[in-house]
C-alpha cells in the first residue's frame, strides 16, 4: 500500500496536512531563529512577533473578503497583501520575508493544490515571502508607498512564473497559441494590479497615511 501526502486531484492527504503543518511550524522556527542569529540588532522580541501575527492573520482573513474572484485562481481582496508589505515597512525585509513566507504556508494549507514542488513555492512560498521585499524600502521617504509596489510586483512575477511552467499546460486544446506567451503575465497582474491599485489610492489618503506611519512608530517604540 503506497503512502502519498498529495491526492490525485491535487489537494492534500491527511497525512499531507499533518507533514506540511509539521514543516511550517519548523520554517517558521527556524527563520526567526535565523533572523536573530544573523543580524547585529536583537532577535525579534515579543512585540514584534505579535505585530507579525497580527499582519498575518489579518493578511489571511481578508484575503477571503473578495471583491472577485479570477476563474482559475486569484482574487482582488480587502487589501490583503497590504499588511505583509506593511511588516516589512516597520521591521525591514528579512522580518517581511519571513512574515510573508509564514502567510504563504497559511494559503497552502487553506487551499492547497500541487502539480510539483517548484510550482508549489511559485505560487505560494515565493510569492508571498516576496511580498516582505517591501522592507528593502523601510528607511526611504514614502517607503510603504515604494515597498508595497515592489512586493505586489515581485508576488505576480512569481505566479506568472508558475504559469510558465505549469498551467498553460492546462489550457483547453482551442485556446489561441498566439496568447500562450503574454497570457499567464495579463492574467496575474489582472487581479494584483487591480488590487494594488485600489490600495494606493487608500494608502494616499492623507488620514490613513498618518496612520499608518503611527503603526510604524508604535511597532518600532
Amino acid at each position: 500500500m503506497s503512502i502519498s501526502i498529495v491526492t490525485p486531484d491535487g489537494g492534500l492527504t491527511l497525512l499531507g496536512y499533518i507533514f506540511c503543518s509539521v514543516l511550517t511550524i519548523a520554517l517558521i522556527l527556524c527563520a526567526a531563529w535565523l533572523s536573530g542569529k544573523n543580524s547585529s540588532r536583537q532577535k525579534l522580541t515579543t512585540k514584534q512577533l505579535v505585530y507579525c501575527a497580527t499582519a498575518v492573520a489579518l493578511s489571511f482573513v481578508t484575503a477571503y473578503i473578495k471583491v472577485f474572484s479570477m476563474p482559475y485562481g486569484g482574487s482582488v481582496t480587502l487589501f490583503s497583501m497590504l499588511f505583509i508589505c506593511l511588516i516589512g515597512y516597520c521591521y525591514g525585509p528579512g522580518v517581511g520575508v519571513m512574515a510573508g513566507l509564514a502567510y504563504g504556508i497559511l494559503q497552502f494549507l487553506q487551499e492547497p493544490y500541487v502539480l510539483s514542488l517548484f510550482q508549489v513555492c511559485c505560487d505560494y512560498l515565493l510569492a508571498f515571502a516576496g511580498l516582505g521585499l517591501a522592507g528593502l524600502f523601510h528607511k526611504s521617504k514614502k517607503g510603504l508607498l515604494k515597498g508595497y509596489l515592489l512586493g505586489i510586483l515581485v508576488r505576480g512575477a512569481f505566479h506568472t512564473l508558475g504559469g510558465y511552467l505549469y498551467w498553460m499546460d492546462y489550457m483547453p486544446d482551442n485556446f489561441p497559441k498566439a496568447l500562450t506567451s503574454v497570457y499567464p503575465i495579463i492574467y496575474n497582474y489582472s487581479y494584483i494590479l487591480t488590487e494594488g491599485a485600489l490600495t494606493v489610492c487608500v494608502i494616499l489618503i492623507p488620514s490613513v497615511s498618518k496612520a499608518l506611519a503611527q503603526i510604524k512608530k508604535n511597532a518600532l517604540s
